[in-house]
């Protein structure tokens, strides 16, 4: 016979009501009740997270709460899913450059491309020609596309080493394309982000998460600026001096990224008022440009830079254009594993 039948028969109907209660308040007692998230834990602060701390006196940027979406994300190796692909095997490095756009529309990407894949282009067409023209120096390979069907299936993500989406803009997907990416990045591929791609799925979290947890809010008048090259391990910071000037929109991120290695910010002294048209005051003192993470399997490399078409023009006379170009190309280079990535 058990203690508590033995107790109960002694005690009788009201002690046995007594004892419950009793045993209720024991093992609530020994719960550890925690906040819920979307994921596994709570989202640390910055400092666990692999930002850098904040500055004394300065209060920490606003962070999204649900930071891990549900997915294992940061700069730890173990979130990536290092499976042995056929496009891992070839001995080719395969990038597709993504510029659907759902709203506005950027002047670097040019005029809106007909349906298919490689598509003809115009002089106007610069961040596109960009990619390519650098893929022929660097030695990968570059399809391009605006048109969403050929992002309908994993089957045809899955012999790319890297997708770039380029100044996307609002709502270019679909649910096929968008089941197609998280397919894609969960078998090990590479996501690369350039300016507007912070403008744009607002209402997937998932892809949020897959840009660090960050969204673009708004920006100050287009204008010159310094780059601060913060972290110098990386493959697409390590040949980059440690301040390069540069022109840009200063992209005004609401969530800030959490959970990522920062790689680049704007020395917000250079660039006078952080106060975007919609009223975010900015992020004096630390407000990052460039960074990276493994994601839900692959890996994600995620810039703000390059609104100004000349950072995409040959033969530019932009200061930090060649700063740029080395950036980007190395982004997409560790992304698509060619080099090490987020280090």
């Amino acid at each position: 016979m058990s203690l508590r039948t033995t107790l109960g028969n002694s005690l009788g109907g009201a002690g046995q009501v007594v004892l419950g209660l009793a045993i209720l308040a024991a093992l609530l007692a020994g719960l550890h009740l925690a906040p819920a998230t979307s994921g596994a834990s709570a989202s640390p602060g910055p400092a666990a997270q692999g930002g850098p701390p904040s500055s004394a006196g300065r209060q920490d940027p606003y962070q999204d709460k649900v930071a891990d979406y549900g997915v294992c994300r940061g700069t730890d190796p173990a979130c990536y899913h290092d499976w042995d692909l056929p496009r891992t095997t070839d001995g080719r490095v395969r990038v597709l450059v993504f510029t659907a756009t759902g709203v506005s529309r950027h002047a670097h990407l040019g005029p809106l491309l007909p349906a298919g894949m490689n598509p003809p282009l115009t002089s106007a067409h610069v961040a596109q020609n960009a990619v390519i023209r650098w893929g022929q120096e660097y030695g990968f390979e570059v399809d391009w596309t605006e048109d969403v069907r050929q992002l309908d299936a994993p089957a045809k993500l899955a012999p790319y080493d890297a997708v770039v989406f380029l100044s996307n803009s609002r709502t270019m997907l679909d649910d096929a394309s968008q089941t197609a990416l998280l397919q894609y990045v969960r078998s090990g591929g590479g996501f690369v982000a350039v300016h507007n791609t912070l403008g744009a799925m607002y209402h997937w979290p998932w892809f949020q998460g897959l840009l660090g947890g960050a969204n673009f809010y708004d920006h100050g008048p287009h204008r010159d600026g310094q780059v601060l090259t913060v972290d110098r391990r990386d493959t697409s910071t390590t040949d980059l001096p440690r301040r390069w000037d540069f022109r840009d929109e200063w992209y005004n991120l609401e969530p800030f990224p959490t959970g990522v290695r920062f790689l680049a910010e704007v020395d917000t002294d250079t660039i006078g008022s952080g106060t975007g048209f919609n009223g975010n005051p900015g992020h004096a003192g630390e407000h990052p440009v460039s960074w990276c993470q493994y994601y839900d399997g692959g890996r994600a490399w995620v810039t703000s830079l390059g609104h100004d078409p000349a950072a995409w023009t040959a033969d530019s006379t932009l200061p930090g254009a060649d700063s740029f170009k080395t950036h980007v190309v190395g982004g997409i280079l560790s992304a698509a594993g060619e080099r090490p990535f987020c280090r």
